[in-house]
């Protein structure tokens, strides 16, 4: 089959490898029909996750058809078409009791970093049953794709672990697929205020058409002082940090109101400062994660209702042949307006 293979720092390529196989009763095999690229999996070749070895493929968000499953599997059957969870859970163990799927000991998130993922033509996946969800008939498979990992990575980690709340303010900093994808549920709970904040002008009128109540260029090095005059010196209850680097995190100290949380998203590949000299005193709360996507389920009934139009994420399609392209249309998003693409095997 073809895959897409991580060789290490900088380096992928599009290669044939063996069609993966039940290992344990609780597997399952996975044909996958569409996939994406992450901006995770741009950290991984960038070097920034070095728990990701050479010959690794990438890729953890998908949807499929049950190829084959272990004896163990009770829930699906040859023929099924299902999501893929980026967190793998055994459902047993004690973090899968608390629902910190991601901490799973024998799972959370291995596919397309400690195992092989879901940028080739199969995938194995463990633990099937608490691992994968069947999709609905007449669901937009597309649109299923955005539920894999963004959708409950911007949900739980930016709107739940910052506390958004009704008539609270908000800003996102970074508004790429996971901070619009935040941007997206934070409307669930009806916040007054929710700022955009980014480089790219073209994310920014993505972000304004996506529900934003303004949004700030962070070009010129002025947007904390331009985020304190949209809310009248006070800063925000929650900034959420969607891009993984030391300017970003510090951007969110300095807009953070007193009592307020931010919420990093982001993968972080080397230090920030925490500047507690400036913070120690304002009753700010902190929070780290990866997604759990305990929220699966419930974003799955909002997709299907239409109360999320997942699918205007999607940028750009391509067959899993063009994935290299698909990787550099997607890594210079800046010029080519990418934000997801749909690669389909």
């Amino acid at each position: 089959m073809q895959a897409l293979v991580y060789n290490g720092p900088g380096l992928k390529n599009l290669e044939d490898r063996p069609k993966p196989i039940v290992q344990e009763p609780t597997d399952a095999v996975i044909r996958i029909t569409k996939t994406t690229i992450c901006g995770t999996d741009l950290h991984i070749l960038k070097g920034d996750v070095a728990t990701c070895q050479p010959g690794t493929v990438l890729g953890h968000e998908g949807v499929g058809i049950v190829d084959a499953v272990g004896s163990g599997v009770a829930t699906f059957k040859p023929g099924d078409r299902v999501l893929i969870s980026c967190i793998t859970a055994c459902g047993r163990c004690d973090p899968c009791r608390k629902r910190m799927y991601s901490h799973c000991t024998t799972g959370g998130w291995i596919l397309g970093h400690r195992i092989d993922g879901t940028q080739a033509e199969y995938v194995r996946i463990p633990y099937a049953d608490t691992s994968l969800y069947p999709i609905p008939q007449g669901a937009d498979e597309e649109a299923l794709v955005m539920l894999s990992d963004i959708l409950p990575t911007g949900f739980e980690c930016g709107v739940l672990n910052g506390k958004i709340e009704p008539g609270s303010s908000v800003a996102i900093v970074g508004a790429g697929p996971i901070g619009l994808a935040a941007l997206l549920t934070a409307q669930f709970y009806s916040p007054a205020e929710i700022i955009m904040i980014d480089l790219d002008d073209n994310r920014l009128a993505v972000g304004k058409r996506f529900g934003a109540t303004a949004t700030v260029n962070s070009a010129d090095g002025n947007a904390a002082q331009q985020v304190m005059k949209l809310t009248d010196g006070r800063g925000v209850d929650t900034a959420i940090e969607a891009v993984g680097i030391p300017a970003t995190f510090t951007l969110c100290e300095d807009i953070v109101a007193p009592g307020g949380t931010i919420a990093n998203v982001g993968v972080h590949g080397i230090k920030v400062d925490l500047h507690l000299e400036r913070l120690w005193s304002h009753n700010v709360t902190i929070t780290t994660g990866l997604v759990d996507t305990f929220s699966i389920p419930m974003l799955l009934n909002t997709v299907r209702s239409q109360r999320i139009d997942a699918k205007q994420l999607i940028t750009h399609r391509f067959k899993l042949g063009e994935i290299l392209q698909a990787y550099d249309t997607f890594g210079r998003a800046a010029d080519t307006k990418a934000l997801k693409v749909i690669i389909e095997a």
